[in-house]
């Protein structure tokens, strides 16, 4: 995920009214669907890592996934889904 140019989301674990989002496994949950979309997603170990482009991170005590755009050119479904998802959900969502 080293190229400055692409834009990435950040999912944050937390909902619009500020309630912690549930189940606490939430975040490697949603990577592991993903896992299949992104450079070197192929093969037999490709859901044993999460993918370049949709991954778990904690930041700040708050469970994140940080998406970065480039799955939306490679698989727009796969974007859709992840950013419905957060919509649905009304998890907080930050563009950097």
């Amino acid at each position: 995920m080293g190229d400055s140019s692409s834009t990435k989301y950040f999912i944050q674990g937390i909902t619009k009214s500020g309630k912690k989002f549930r189940p606490s496994d939430w975040s490697e949950r949603l990577c592991g669907v993903m896992s299949s979309f992104g450079p070197g997603a192929t093969g037999l170990n490709a859901k044993l890592k999460y993918s370049l482009y949709v991954r778990p991170v904690i930041l700040g005590n708050i469970k994140t996934v940080i998406v970065d755009s480039r799955l939306r050119d490679t698989e727009p479904i796969a974007f859709d889904f992840v950013m419905k998802f957060a919509r649905d959900n009304h998890l907080v969502v930050t563009e950097a």
